[in-house]
């Protein structure tokens, strides 16, 4: 495994998964980052929650048109000119939170905030994904690389809010805010201009009628692959709500953050440990077995009753997260056309996200109304829905040639998509 992961960051090259860490880090950090300068600066629990919805909207609605424009025009632009407008529409609703503005103005702040999010988590899989095929590398090496991105989401994603966390206490949540705008400026600037990044894509005329049909044509199984995140997502969003009601119905509210980052550690430790199996544990297998790891390791929420129970609960269920996100995202990459693949990627992730924050919703009122068990019950029932797709779809491969890998060459020899 040590080896397979030293030969990943030997393809990768050192920058490259430094700058898209520190890159997607900014993400993790925008949306609590927002709900807490809104609810100081206003007052006002409902207006920060528009504002939190504002961004995840605009995420999950603009997430995969960027997508779609870097397949079609490569990263380079779009990742560039999303970073810059992201970082000034954060900064942006920093100076209005701290201004008192209306939530007139901090609602359509937020959703800018969202929608220009560079998206620089799918597009870093896209690109190391074309960088292992185009090296030749096997199926076994290209999903060790997306185990290795899916680990960087992982740990972003607890580090994100961490950060917010420490700067809402020792400062403002509005420093949080705009430390991650000029991170994101620097870093996502980086990512764009970095040398992975410089091939075009051929004109249009050079393509093929058969390759742009291939590219506009997406298997049945790759929306049924976006459905399953958009319920990974809603298990996110549920099991949030239900620990931190349970968290404040004990009386340490405080923990809450703590017992969320516990389930991350544990899944990005998995995540990496995903190398080790053997390649004859195909990914329908993987698939499978994942989304029963959910249903099984998330019963158990519906009876805890203890902020112990609670953290051993919780922690030992973030062991099936980072198995079925990688598997989905392994298998998108193995159905989609390649002239779609950051598209899709893209999809994934705004399927998380939008799933998150409908969950959240729903489950933060069934939480209020009935207690934590209620919220619970989501995350238990969208785990059950995904165990169903994962037993009634039928994945399957791209067919070779099908469009070009996302840097702009077409795929050719052991390094073509199979």
């Amino acid at each position: 495994m040590l080896r397979t992961y030293r030969d990943t960051l030997s393809l990768l090259g050192p920058a490259l998964p430094v700058l898209s860490f520190l890159g997607r880090l900014p993400t993790a950090m925008c949306q609590l980052g927002s709900v807490l300068l809104v609810a100081e600066t206003s007052g006002s629990l409902a207006t920060a929650g528009l504002a939190g919805g504002a961004l995840a909207a605009g995420q999950t609605v603009a997430g995969p048109l960027l997508g779609r424009l870097a397949d079609r025009r490569g990263q380079r632009g779009p990742v560039l000119a999303a970073s810059l407008a992201n970082a000034l529409a954060v900064a942006a609703l920093v100076l209005a939170a701290v201004a008192d503005a209306p939530t007139g103005l901090l609602v359509p702040l937020a959703l800018l905030a969202g929608a220009t999010v560079p998206q620089i988590g799918p597009l870093a899989r896209t690109r190391s994904v074309a960088l292992a095929r185009r090296a030749g590398a096997d199926d076994r090496t290209v999903g060790t690389v997306l185990s290795f991105e899916g680990t960087l989401d992982e740990v972003s994603f607890v580090l994100g809010p961490a950060l917010v966390g420490l700067a809402a206490a020792l400062a403002h949540p509005g420093a949080a805010l705009l430390g991650a705008a000029l991170l994101l400026a620097l870093c996502g600037t980086g990512f764009a201009l970095h040398p992975t990044a410089s091939a075009a894509p051929p004109p249009d005329g050079t393509a093929t009628r058969t390759g742009a049909a291939e590219r506009t044509r997406l298997p049945g199984s790759a929306y049924a692959l976006r459905v399953t995140m958009v319920l990974q997502g809603a298990m996110f969003g549920a099991s949030q709500a239900g620990i931190t009601a349970l968290t404040a119905g004990l009386g340490a509210p405080a923990q809450a953050g703590l017992v969320y980052a516990a389930m991350g550690v544990m899944s990005a430790a998995v995540g990496l440990s995903l190398a080790a199996l053997p390649a004859a544990i195909g990914l329908t297998l993987r698939w499978r077995a994942a989304t029963a790891g959910l249903v099984l390791l998330s019963l158990p929420l519906l009876a805890v009753d203890s902020l112990t129970g609670l953290y051993v609960v919780v922690t030992v269920l973030g062991a099936a997260y980072a198995p079925h996100l990688i598997t989905v995202f392994a298998l998108t990459e193995r159905s989609v056309p390649a002239g779609r693949l950051a598209e899709s990627m893209a999809f994934l992730t705004s399927g998380i996200v939008g799933g998150q924050a409908l969950a959240l919703a729903l489950s933060g009122r069934l939480a209020e109304q009935h207690g934590a068990p209620a919220a619970f019950a989501v995350a238990v029932g969208a785990a059950a829905a995904c165990a169903a797709l994962s037993w009634t779809v039928r994945t399957g491969r791209a067919p070779r040639g099908a469009g070009v890998t996302p840097g702009g060459a077409a795929p050719s020899g052991s390094a073509a998509r199979g």
